[in-house]
């Protein structure tokens, strides 16, 4: 049973998105993106805050290196970093867009993904993607 915090997350949550996950190798020495899933409420909604802060950088080596974040976006499904998030839906976007979001103009990298369990509960969280 969804708590109350999870219940307030899907009714703000009310913005639509479209989330392509991290590239992978195509075979043929590039890289190339999977199908794009729209996240649409109320159930999978987004929240997305555009605010410029200063976060620090995980990386594959844990550097602690600041990078600029330009947006917050609250979810209610798991992205991965170095996916990119899109606010609009996919009617916005044309087929080649879809296929890459590095052509898609508003498309925003994930820097870092935020995924925090809810007291004693080990199947609701709160996620957060900066972008």
């Amino acid at each position: 049973m969804a708590s109350g915090l999870i219940k307030f997350v899907k009714k703000v949550c009310v913005q639509t998105a479209v989330y392509w996950a991290a590239p992978e190798a195509d075979g043929y020495g590039g890289m190339s993106f999977s199908d794009p899933v729209e996240l649409t409420p109320p159930t999978n909604g987004v929240r997305w805050d555009e605010k410029v802060q200063l976060i620090l950088d995980k990386g594959t080596t844990d550097t602690g290196k600041e990078i600029i974040s330009n947006a917050v976006v609250l979810l209610n499904q798991d992205v991965v970093e170095q996916g990119y998030l899109y606010l609009g839906s996919l009617d916005d976007l044309d087929s080649g867009e879809q296929d890459d979001p590095l052509t898609v103009e508003g498309a925003w990298e994930i820097k870092q993904v935020e995924k925090i369990p809810l007291f004693r509960s080990t199947d609701e969280f709160i996620r957060k993607a900066y972008l």
